[in-house]
């Protein structure tokens, strides 16, 4: 994994109590002084919104983490002071900003990040539960738990590099698992050394991390996790004389061999990984819900398939395994040419008395073709939809939010009130894609924060008329993807809940809620991507 300074925050367990500290870390005698010169008191509101009410604890780099409340919202959050602000909180400030663009079902959300020079403080979501290292510290977990873990990391890792980011610190202590299942991964912290690909690697390592309850230090140990770095090392991977890492079946009995190989393959260095949403979708595949507790040792769960197996989409991703199954494809066609050569070659024999065999009933069938890559697909049409309006002047500008600039789009007009000034139910953007397709997630890029919106799906393209888009939403309003964003606090709104065995054509991205913008409420919708094959 690559190095980065500064912590991140996790959730452990003291005596019954959730905590949340940094780098997945006890706090402890090692950690830096803690500066107490304005040091904020219980029931102290910060920002005019968020009260303090119970100091956790201090993490590993000595900040104060919080357990507090947003008085406007009335939810909990967490909040993580540092001392002093200013220039030394920029890190710090700059990765939660970059971390808010983001919504995703599995990551934390960041609400706020303010610095008041003499402090710095990042407002985050409270999340009660356990991290997968103090989980794992129990017992290594059984192969459908760890694999809807590394599902749900690849999902959210996905979200992130479909804007151009990278998490930069997935490790045990960022993953965290909440007290009614979901699974969420926090803290992006990045640096120069960090990658799309270290991130992909490191789902490798919390595969590994969670089948054997060792940490597999991918390309540099887990910081913090050094070998006798406080009372939460993590013990480091089993390895052979020569260093060689021991594979998890060798580690643990029961450990299926397509997630044994799965696991291998993301931290060899020498095989190129899979994207992160190409990754996903096929640990999606095998994700089996908890109750299950076994998973089919047939899976396709491996970057090539063997022969008779379905062929998995990460095939493609290449490697060495890949290589030798083409070998042995091309060695069977080459033995098949040969022989169809010598049977055709012989000019002394009647064809009629050597006919070809017809297939058999009884023949294995051929295998499926491999299964078309994800990437971006194209959207052939775009157009804004306006059910409620007589008007209808808000309908210009929409080709500017598939143009790939961010700094241009489609905006609404200025309303009285963020339900569009009591005026109508909604607007919303539809769009095209040509043909019906496998559509993996669509990603939408917001003017501001603040904006209530869904996904809608539907089969039908009715003319652009009030009444033809009364009836467009009134079609599409039947299929919804995954959950609506309500007030998010982000730029970016991240849809993934499609139906993998359904295939789509026309999309409606719906805003039924308007944030507060100069003069009134507004939106602008940037640009939308979907990806897909």
């Amino acid at each position: 994994m690559p190095s980065s300074a500064g912590p991140s925050i996790d959730t452990i367990t003291e005596g019954g109590r959730v905590t949340q500290v940094g780098e997945g870390q006890d706090a402890d005698e090692s950690a830096p002084p803690v500066m107490t010169f304005g040091a904020p008191t219980t029931g102290e509101i910060l920002a005019e919104r968020y009260e303090l009410v119970e100091h956790i604890n201090n993490d590993s780099a000595g900040r104060l983490v919080w357990r507090g409340v947003d008085v406007i919202l009335r939810r909990p959050v967490a909040v993580v002071l540092r001392y002093p602000g200013g220039d030394s909180a920029t890190e710090m400030l700059q990765a939660a900003v970059a971390a808010s663009r983001v919504i995703h079902p599995n990551l934390v959300g960041v609400y706020d990040a303010i610095d008041e020079d003499e402090r710095a403080y990042v407002v985050r979501e409270w999340v009660d539960g356990r991290s997968l290292r103090e989980m794992v510290a129990d017992e290594p977990l059984d192969s459908a738990r760890a694999t809807a873990i590394g599902s749900a990391i690849a999902s959210a890792l996905a979200a992130v590099h479909a804007t151009g980011m990278v998490h930069g610190n997935v490790h045990p202590g960022t993953v965290m698992i909440s007290d009614d299942g979901r699974v969420v991964l926090a803290d992006a912290r990045t640096d120069g050394n960090d990658s799309q690909e270290s991130d992909v690697r490191a789902v490798g390592g919390i595969l590994y991390f969670a089948l054997t309850g060792h940490w597999p230090h991918t390309e540099a140990p887990l910081r913090g996790a050094t070998a006798g770095h406080g009372r939460a090392a993590i013990p480091d991977a089993v390895r052979d004389a020569d260093g060689a890492l021991a594979a998890p079946r060798q580690v643990r009995a029961g450990v299926p061999a397509y997630l044994d190989d799965l696991t291998m393959d993301l931290l060899d260095a020498e095989i190129a990984p899979p994207s992160s949403d190409v990754l996903a979708a096929e640990l999606a595949r095998l994700d089996v819900p908890a109750e299950d507790q076994f998973l089919d040792n047939s899976g396709p769960l491996r970057f090539a398939a063997e022969p008779g197996e379905e062929p998995s989409p990460l095939a493609a991703a290449g490697g060495r395994k890949v290589a030798i199954g083409i070998a042995g494809l091309l060695a069977v066609a080459l033995v098949g040419l040969l022989i169809g050569i010598s049977t055709l070659g012989g000019d002394d024999k009647d064809p009629q008395t050597n006919p070809v065999a017809a297939p058999s009933s009884s023949a294995p069938a051929q295998a499926e073709p491999p299964a078309a890559a994800v990437g971006p697909l194209r959207i052939e049409d775009i157009r804004i939809i306006d059910p409620d309006s007589t008007k209808r002047n808000e309908l210009d500008n929409a080709d500017r939010i598939i143009d790939n600039d961010k700094d241009k789009g489609w905006k609404t007009d200025t309303y009285t009130r963020p339900d569009f000034g009591n005026l109508k139910d909604g607007m919303g953007v539809w769009i095209d894609l040509g043909s019906p397709h496998t559509v993996k997630s669509v990603q939408v890029s917001l003017s501001s924060t603040g904006a209530t919106a869904e996904l809608l799906a539907g089969t039908t393209n009715p003319p652009s008329t009030s009444n033809g888009d009364k009836q467009l939403v009134q079609d599409y309003k039947k299929t919804r993807i995954g959950q609506p964003f309500e007030d998010h606090d982000g730029t970016t709104m991240a849809f993934d809940g499609f139906d993998a065995d359904k295939k789509y054509r026309y999309l409606l991205f719906w805003i039924t809620e308007l944030p507060a913008t100069e003069g009134g409420f507004g939106l602008g919708v940037q640009e939308i991507a979907v990806q897909g094959s």
